[in-house]
């Protein structure tokens, strides 16, 4: 069965795709840092990693339903390549940020193109375990890359640290051209392929809207958390540096077990609302830990917060994987990305907006209640009588 070893190769991308990303922020963060002394110029580097994923969903996504997605991967992965080889040789702030904007844009085509293919090398049965492995792919990504990122930064510059990004992408490249399995477009009768059916579809079923509108509208204020976070544990608790990085390892730990320990667990058609318990539970670990400033408290509720990420985060892809089309498969998650990057793009403003007016602590505590209540609201929602099915995929005129 090649269905193992594919899933393998794709968790091997998806951990080098947030391992290269971290390696690469952190050494583009430090160098802009010291060509400008500029937290507008940082701010702008960051929003060039996010923005291309929000304004090119729609597209993104129907490239991704009509290009072979192995090839589509590989074929983006290379020239994400030369990208980052590029920025390892640029001098200049506006060389800098538009060369991560094009990064940025191959993120954006890239990752819709890897979430279609976990369908297509697991299959239906073994969705929720798959996602659950490449969550923990993507979450062993997120902790290594900024250690290595300021390893490689602090011993060789930050050429050494993008040029290591950019063999990233190639092996990435590599692997997808080794995978077994393919995800290729699937032609529909007498309907036309139209970039804005993902959000179309994600809205017009009743579970999927519910599931989404409670996810992204809880990741505006959970997110602010990371503007409030290091405050919180430095500054309230008085724990320092190593006291931050022991808080922000145990959600990463939570996440891990979360994603592969619990969320396969759950069967049937109870996985979008364990998603949203669970979305719920991870507001209430962060509230939890924020209610009273000591460090052992802080990390458990951050443990307990973790959890609740990685069964929300697996469930929620499962969900979306079953309930979508085939030929859909990449404008829904296109869509679903879109989104949240809009969101979190709110929260990154809004949670410096927070700490200046209400505390660390405060904002913590606020950060984590609406995910409460926006997990329980979907469950209630979720529990009332099923509206009529809304179709979406409406068949056009031929082409001629």
């Amino acid at each position: 069965m090649s269905a193992p070893r594919d899933l393998r190769l794709l968790a091997g991308a998806v951990f080098l795709s947030a391992l290269g990303d971290f390696v690469a922020l952190i050494a583009l963060v430090l160098r802009v840092h010291e060509l400008t002394g500029s937290g507008f110029a940082v701010a702008a580097l960051f929003a060039t990693t996010m923005v291309p994923v929000v304004a090119l969903a729609p597209v993104a996504g129907l490239l991704a339903d009509r290009v072979e997605s192995v090839r589509l991967l590989a074929g983006v992965s290379l020239l994400q390549a030369a990208v980052a080889a590029a920025l390892a040789f640029s001098g200049s702030l506006p060389a800098i940020l538009a060369l991560s904007l094009v990064l940025g844009a191959g993120a954006a085509i890239s990752q819709p193109a890897e979430f279609a293919l976990v369908p297509a090398v697991a299959g239906r049965s073994g969705l929720t375990r798959a996602n659950g492995i490449m969550e923990t792919a993507r979450y062993a990504g997120f902790t290594a890359g900024p250690l290595l990122g300021g390893v490689l930064t602090a011993g060789g510059g930050s050429r050494l640290a993008l040029l290591v990004n950019a063999a990233s992408f190639v092996a990435i490249a590599i692997g997808a051209v080794l995978m077994r399995a393919r995800r290729r477009p699937e032609a529909r009768e007498g309907t036309a392929d139209r970039a804005r059916d993902g959000f179309a579809f994600l809205w017009g079923d009743r579970t999927l809207r519910v599931l989404v509108t409670a996810s992204v509208s809880a990741l505006v204020l959970i997110s602010a958390s990371m503007t409030a976070e290091v405050f919180y544990v430095v500054d309230v608790i008085g724990a320092g540096d190593a006291g931050f990085a022991f808080v922000i390892a145990c959600w990463t730990i939570g996440m891990v077990a979360g994603a592969t320990g619990l969320a396969h667990r759950v069967g049937g058609s109870g996985k979008a609302t364990t998603a949203l318990l669970a979305l719920a539970a991870q507001g209430a670990g962060m509230a939890l830990g924020a209610g009273w400033a000591v460090l052992p408290v802080a990390m458990a509720g951050y443990f307990a917060g973790g959890l609740g990420h990685g069964v929300k985060n697996v469930l929620i892809r499962t969900v979306i994987g079953e309930r979508t089309p085939k030929q859909l498969h990449g404008r829904a998650f296109a869509a679903y990305n879109g989104l949240r990057n809009t969101a979190e793009l709110g929260a990154l403003a809004l949670g410096g907006v927070m700490v200046a007016t209400i505390g660390a602590q405060a904002a913590l505590v606020l950060a984590g209640i609406g995910p409460v209540v926006a997990g329980l609201a979907g469950v209630a929602m979720l529990r009332r009588r099923a509206a009529p099915v809304v179709k979406i995929l409406r068949p056009e005129r031929a082409h001629r």
